[in-house]
């Protein structure tokens, strides 16, 4: 029916009239006019709406034109329905409209469920093991601790650690090699300083890191990932270093195939080049035992960099930089003559949270707290959204969603819509990462890209960065169906070419 007119009714006894007004499809126009009550603020999340059927007779409207309002409404993301608590506004941040505004969508000022990738849920901080090991560590402490910081760093730091990396990370340092910082970004800058550029990194990685290396005058060039990691075979002899993440690509996943490993130490010992391993994640591992971290197979020409953001909390502020030792002088030179980034009574205690065995529960009990949240993702996923696939799921603290091509920001957007911080995969791809032209050819644009003609550039790829470890555990399966509603449907199969006429 598709006449013109007008209704009104009380929502649940409130002074809301629901106008209804306007030519066309009544249905439409019921949707129409709860999705202006919701955007413009009118009805607030939570609100609950009155049964279809109350509704219906309040508009002089058929129960079902009703009912389908409803039920698609809920399909959208602007109410939410459960058994035996009828229809509500969904619970998110709603952006106000003014009338004289476009009437679209925007994203809530403030995200109702975080999936951004990077920290663990504070929540589950272990505040009673680290009370314990504070007040061990201030017992202990000598009085040196409480004078001008060693930019060294604390040496019951540096040689618990030194035990640690070598049993859990294959890391071959003494105590001397490792300076600490307060954290990979630190770690960064000083090294940026002390070895200038310019330098590769992985065409996909962290963009802040990039940032601080170009602050320090110190460019990056794209090298091309794929399932084995970083090309190494790209590099040159102009680059000063390499920054790579070897235990688990961020944030594609895998880890760096045996060869590549071999090939980039190889790359440092013929160049005098330096690989910096960005060992952000390399505990965490899932479906078989850690990867073990590349320095292990060359010290003098592999910087290991790591942190506790991951494993207990970026709050904490503390890395450590296992060095060359001819890098060791420079590196502390550059800090300063005192320590001025990271508390001494934190070192201690992390001391002690390493030695008394309280950091590798904590460690097993996280990477059994990932898996389970990396599983539910993966289920809710099949059950939802069988047509998506999920990469780099054998380790980390993150999952990437491949996406049908030219699908990513629109998924964003519509993630944002429900209330869900996601990001997506190309925010992450390095900026002169370009796609290759169909009129210059792969081997012209892998010239382009990485220098050399070995390696041929990998197209870009459309995908969702899904962190699984910030929301608590009460909030974490809404978070999951808000990224369900958020993803595209399955993309319509292509159409068959054209066949040539038989032969007669």
């Amino acid at each position: 029916m598709t006449d013109s007119w007008v209704n009104s009714a009380e929502i649940l006894g409130s002074d809301l009239p629901l106008e209804l007004s306007g030519t066309g499809n009544r249905r439409a126009l019921l949707m129409a006019a709860l999705r202006e009550a919701v955007r413009s603020g009118r009805l607030a999340p939570g609100t609950r709406l009155p049964p279809y059927r109350s509704l219906a007779a309040d508009l002089g409207l058929a129960r079902n034109t009703v009912a389908d309002a409803y039920a698609e409404l809920v399909a959208e993301g602007w109410l939410a329905a459960r058994q035996g608590s009828g229809t509500r506004v969904a619970e998110r941040a709603v952006p106000v409209t003014p009338a004289h505004r476009p009437r679209t969508p925007e994203r809530p000022a403030r995200p109702v469920h975080d999936l951004v990738q990077g920290q663990p849920d504070p929540s589950v901080f272990p505040r009673t093991a680290w009370l314990a090991s504070a007040r061990r560590a201030l017992a202990a402490a000598p009085d040196d601790a409480f004078g001008p910081g060693d930019p060294h760093g604390r040496p019951e730091l540096r040689r618990a650690l030194a035990g640690y990396l070598a049993r859990v990370r294959g890391v071959r340092a003494a105590p001397e090699r490792i300076v600490l910082c307060s954290g990979a970004a630190h770690g960064l800058r000083l090294l940026a300083e002390v070895v200038g550029g310019p330098w590769a990194a992985e065409e996909y990685g962290l963009p802040f890191h990039r940032e601080i290396l170009a602050s320090h005058a110190v460019g990056t060039r794209p090298l091309g990932v794929d399932a084995d990691g970083a090309r190494v075979d790209g590099l040159t002899r102009h680059d000063r270093a390499v920054l790579l993440t070897p235990a688990h690509q961020f944030p594609t996943g895998g880890p760096l195939h045996p060869a590549r490993r071999a090939a980039v130490v190889d790359w440092a010992r013929s160049t005098g080049g330096l690989v910096v391993e960005d060992d952000y994640d390399g505990e965490f591992r899932y479906d078989r035992q850690p990867v073990g971290a590349v320095q292990g197979l060359d010290p003098e020409h592999v910087v290991l960099v790591g942190s506790v953001s991951k494993s207990l909390s970026p709050a904490l502020r503390i890395g450590w930089m296992v060095l060359p030792q001819r890098l060791v002088a420079p590196v502390v030179a550059a800090k300063g003559e005192r320590e001025q980034f990271s508390s001494a009574t934190e070192q201690l205690t992390l001391a002690d949270f390493v030695e008394s065995g309280a950091y590798d529960r904590q460690v097993r009990r996280m990477r059994q707290r990932h898996r389970r949240r990396r599983d539910q993702l993966v289920a809710a996923l099949h059950a939802r959204a069988p047509h998506v696939r999920v990469t780099g799921i054998a380790a980390g603290l993150h999952a990437v969603l491949e996406l049908p091509p030219g699908t990513e920001r629109s998924a964003v957007r519509a993630a944002a819509w429900q209330g869900l911080a996601v990001e997506g995969l190309g925010d992450y791809r390095h900026p002169g990462a370009e796609r290759p032209s169909r009129s210059t050819g792969t081997a012209a644009a892998s010239l382009r890209t990485t220098g050399t003609a070995a390696t041929s550039p990998v197209p870009h790829r459309d995908g969702l960065v899904v962190g699984y470890a910030t929301p608590a555990e009460s909030a974490y399966p809404e978070a999951l169906e808000a990224l369900c509603r958020s993803l595209p449907p399955v993309s319509p199969p292509a159409p068959a070419p054209p066949q040539p006429p038989a032969a007669p």
